[in-house]
């Protein structure tokens, strides 16, 4: 599978990845949280090529994540702002913050550190149960499948075929919707 077709898979992670995946994405993304929003502010801050900047906020644009609003006519200028899409990559970021901080700080520790307005406590961000309020824990927590992979599970024991592993099973499993969707065409 080529990258470019990664968000075939039957997998929210792939789908999610051909979005933000490009390395100069979640910092674009980052910057749009705190505060930057034109091009030449992304540019300053970022350092990154004037072309591939042009192309990761088009594909941004283009997927929600952000929009663009004027800011002049003359000449045309635009401002790129988080969607409610976009906003709902904050708690990747604080994620990844985290995991950054955690592993790969070094002696003077995290670059930053995050204050709750509403309590007023410097704080740390957790993934917690939406039920019971716990934090999660990766032992703790298991996948399970949903309607279109457990639909495609039935297919393949419907039919006698082997059922792939469960990190095989999204790639599989758009392989076959992509299948089903040509011969649906083609009737």
């Amino acid at each position: 599978m080529k990258w470019e077709n990664i968000d075939e898979q039957v997998c929210s992670v792939a789908r999610a990845l051909a979005i933000v995946g490009e390395r100069w994405t979640l910092l674009i993304i980052r910057d749009a949280f705190k505060g930057t929003r034109r091009f030449e502010g992304f540019h300053k801050n970022l350092g990154v090529t004037r072309h591939r900047l042009t192309e990761r906020l088009n594909s941004l644009v283009e997927s929600g994540v952000m929009t663009k609003v004027p800011y002049s006519r003359n000449p045309e200028r635009f401002e790129y702002r988080l969607t409610r899409k976009g906003l709902g990559l904050y708690p990747v970021l604080m994620s990844l913050s985290q995991w950054g901080d955690r592993w790969l700080a070094d002696e003077n520790g995290p670059p930053m550190t995050y204050w709750h307005s509403r309590c007023g406590q410097d704080c740390e961000p957790i993934m917690a149960c939406s039920e019971c309020g716990e934090a999660l824990k990766p032992e703790e927590v298991s996948a399970k499948l949903g309607t279109e992979l457990t639909q495609y599970v039935a297919h393949l024991r419907d039919h006698g075929l082997p059922i792939p592993s469960d990190a095989e099973l999204p790639k599989r499993a758009g392989e076959y919707r992509k299948t089903r969707t040509r011969k649906e065409l083609s009737l």
